[in-house]
Order: C-alpha cells, then sequence, then structure tokens
C-alpha cells in the first residue's frame, strides 16, 4: 500500500480493510460536506442522492465527513435525523470533526478547552463557534454561567446523543478514497495520525502536493466550490455561512458533483 498506509496489515481478519484494493473497485459512495446544524440542507442533500443513487441502481453509501454541530439552527435535528436513519439500517457513515467534540467534552470536562483553538478560549465563550446555536436546538439559553449551562446541557441533552458523538468515527477508506474531516499528516502511517491533525489540520496538509495514494476528500475548510487538488478533495462549501451543503458521488462513471440538475464532472488539475 501507499506510503500513508503501511502498518496496517490488510490480510488480518481483524482488520476492517481486508478485502480492499487501493486504486479499484466501483462501489458507488457518496460525500457530504459540513454541515453545521443546517438539517433541511441535510435532508435535501439526502434527497438529491436517493434519487441519484435509484437512478444508478441503488445501493450506494454516503459519508458524512463531520461538523454536524455548531453555528446553524438546528444541530439537534441533525444529529437525531443521522442516528434515526443509522438506527433504521441507512447505509450512513458518519465521521466526527472537531465541531462535534466540543458539546460532548463539555458535558464529561465543563473546563476543557481544545487545543485546536488558538485563541485559547471556551467553547462557550469563542463569538465564532457556534455553541450558542447548539445549545438553543436543546432548549439551552446561555447567558454565560458555565456551570448552569453545564447543568441543563446534562439534564437536556440526550445521554445517547453524547455517547454518539463521542464514538463517532475519525475516519473511512474505501477503494476510491479516504474521507475524513480536516486532513492527514503527509507520511505518517494511517494508524499513526493523531485525532488532533485528522479533526485540526491545515497548514502542512492544504500546502502539500504529496500523492497519499487514495484521494483524501475532506472538508473543514471552506472553498468557494467543491475542488480538486490532485491529491485531495475539498467538499465543504460554507453551509455553516450560509453557502451550499454539497454532495459528491464516485462510482464507475467517475467522481460528480451533485447539483439540482444533476450530475456535474468534478475535474482533477
Amino acid at each position: 500500500p501507499p506510503a500513508a498506509f503501511r502498518g496496517l496489515n490488510l490480510a488480518d481478519p481483524r482488520s476492517r480493510f481486508r478485502g480492499f484494493a487501493f486504486g479499484g473497485g466501483t462501489m458507488r459512495i457518496y460525500a457530504i460536506g459540513d454541515i453545521h446544524g443546517q438539517l433541511a440542507l441535510l435532508k435535501a442533500a439526502h434527497a438529491r442522492i436517493a434519487q441519484d443513487d435509484a437512478a444508478h441502481g441503488g445501493g450506494g453509501v454516503i459519508v458524512h465527513v463531520g461538523d454536524l454541530l455548531d453555528r446553524g439552527p438546528d444541530s439537534r435535528g441533525v444529529v437525531d435525523h443521522l442516528m434515526q436513519g443509522q438506527a433504521e439500517g441507512r447505509p450512513w457513515i458518519v465521521l466526527r470533526g472537531n465541531h462535534d467534540r466540543f458539546l460532548p467534552r463539555f458535558a464529561r470536562q465543563p473546563d476543557w478547552i481544545d487545543a485546536g483553538l488558538s485563541s485559547g478560549e471556551h467553547w462557550l465563550d469563542h463569538p465564532g463557534l457556534g455553541a450558542a446555536e447548539t445549545l438553543t436546538s436543546y432548549g439551552i439559553d446561555f447567558d454565560g454561567d458555565h456551570d448552569r449551562t453545564h447543568a441543563e446541557v446534562l439534564r437536556l441533552v440526550p445521554e445517547a446523543h453524547l455517547r454518539w458523538l463521542e464514538t463517532l468515527p475519525l475516519w473511512h477508506l474505501t477503494p476510491q478514497a479516504l474521507f475524513v474531516h480536516a486532513g492527514i499528516r503527509p507520511g505518517v502511517d494511517l494508524s499513526r495520525q493523531t485525532e488532533h491533525d485528522l479533526v485540526w489540520i491545515r497548514k502542512g496538509f492544504l500546502d502539500d502536493s504529496t500523492d497519499h495514494g487514495p484521494l483524501v476528500v475532506h472538508g473543514h475548510t471552506v472553498v468557494d466550490e467543491v475542488t480538486h487538488y490532485g491529491n485531495r478533495l475539498a467538499i465543504d462549501t460554507g453551509a455553516a455561512y450560509g453557502g451550499p451543503l454539497s454532495a459528491v458521488v464516485f462510482d464507475a462513471e467517475g467522481l460528480h458533483l451533485l447539483g439540482a440538475d444533476g450530475r456535474m464532472p468534478v475535474v482533477s488539475p
């Protein structure tokens, strides 16, 4: 396997990668960018995908690249929707983004500050993180009092939501691509990637042209439109800030963006 994946024993029967072949496969897989509490946009993306999948024979899998929470109006609704879909057996993979750590970590460790925040501010106090919107979606009015808010989180946020967010996977590997929230540390085995890099990395990944083996599909860093950089595909088009929630599809026909009018090819440089 490519350098980034050395150290994973693909022949090990305990490995989730057994039977996968790099560069091969014709499975249909969809990917959705950062959601950030935009439930209506998520449902619309799922509807576009369902229509496309049905038109191409069905059997597709959807990967959500994380950042389900914060900034948008209905983080709780997004979690409910995704949990329900998985419980019903829908083929939905949901990855963990940096924003998906804030709420459960606050519930467990109310003084925790994410090392990825250069400001050093708490999730509740950072004006741009969108904590207030997430809390509002759970019926909690944040008034600046951390202790009261913590008590309300424990009372009003379902424990099942916290456990689900805490146990979301950090990446998903398919024959077509490696799906991850923020990116990877180039040259580091996948088995040795840190959670911090997988959910936070920008410098050292966005400016790197290394062939990682599989294409790395990621969100986290907003782009004006879905963009193929040769070794990575950026799909966060700013749903958190009024932009669209983009969805792409990989299958035997290639890589396409799913728009309102159907498929549009995504061309590599």
